[in-house]
């Protein structure tokens, strides 16, 4: 009701009273029944706090007090903390910037069944989206294969496979300010796409081909004024010295290296790891939630932007 109520501009208690005269950021927690949630209504509703300013949260997926399970439940006091201190009041040092960030997995199809792909979950990228938005970029994201939702002020297009993802960078890598190439794309693809489901005894006929290096690609259309932060998921003991080659051999000015030895950050909430760039590292010992290593990335994007003059 009370969403309802601030949508239509109502003022008829002291909440709304504030709420209608307020001047500051204000972020909305909802909580409700996965069926309201879902309704028509309250979606139109919240698409309108949003386009008015408002910063609204999503409500976590679980089991209710009703119970019934779904999205709706009220979420974590932590969870609402860190959304206030790192969206609702996040600098608004991006307004007039352009970001484009992939995330997600590309997958190339073998068959109708089978695919090659990788673990990536999209979360980092997604958080790495939802952050600059907060911060007052435009912002153009290109999600593979990733099921989470993002905000209805980001233009995103999904994608599925490496030629996908490489039509959407084409078409608005030269107007971004910032990419964040947070993605796994898949490094080999089919020569050919089986029409049928493969058989056992015929793996061993699959050809694979080497997919384009998007990266490496757009790095040769790069603008001076332009920054670009590559990504980088390493098992070797020599990870540093290999996540600075890639950046150099990609054409990129930042990179995020990931220790993946365990699989330990693939779909989890908190990540650690190291920003590079040409002269130094940052490094992330203690894990830290996703969404605070995107503000990371963005600071030492702006802070590499600023050198450029």
């Amino acid at each position: 009701d009370l969403i309802a109520r601030i949508a239509a501009g109502r003022a008829d208690d002291l909440l709304t009273n504030v709420v209608l005269a307020a001047e500051f950021p204000i972020l909305i927690v909802p909580a409700m029944h996965p069926a309201m949630w879902s309704n028509k209504a309250t979606q139109e509703n919240i698409a309108k706090l949003v386009e008015r300013g408002f910063d609204v949260m999503q409500p976590d997926v679980g089991a209710l007090t009703s119970g019934d399970h779904g999205k709706g439940r009220f979420p974590e006091t932590t969870a609402i903390i860190e959304r206030f201190t790192t969206h609702t009041l996040a600098p608004q040092d991006l307004v007039g910037k352009k970001v484009l960030v992939t995330a997600g997995g590309t997958r190339e199809a073998l068959d109708p069944v089978r695919y090659i792909g990788n673990k990536s979950s999209g979360k980092q990228g997604i958080a790495i989206a939802e952050a600059a938005i907060a911060r007052g970029a435009d912002v153009t994201l290109v999600a593979a294969n990733c099921e989470i939702d993002s905000s209805s002020k980001i233009s995103r297009f999904n994608v599925g496979n490496t030629d996908e993802m490489q039509t959407e960078l084409s078409r608005h890598f030269l107007e971004c300010d910032i990419l964040f190439m947070a993605a796994a794309v898949s490094d080999a693809r089919p020569v050919q796409k089986s029409a049928e489901k493969i058989k056992k005894n015929s793996f061993k006929e699959i050809q694979l081909t080497q997919n384009p290096d998007l990266l490496a690609n757009l790095a040769l259309k790069k603008s001076p004024q332009q920054v670009v932060v590559a990504f980088a998921a390493e098992t070797a003991d020599d990870s540093h010295l290999l996540a600075r080659e890639k950046m150099v051999r990609k054409g990129a000015d930042l990179i995020y290296l990931n220790d993946v030895a365990n699989g330990a950050i693939f779909g989890e909430d908190q990540t650690f790891g190291s920003i590079i760039d040409g002269e130094s590292s940052l490094e992330i010992s203690s894990p830290i939630s996703k969404i605070a290593l995107a503000h990371q990335l963005i600071n030492q994007a702006l802070l590499h932007s600023n050198k450029l003059g």
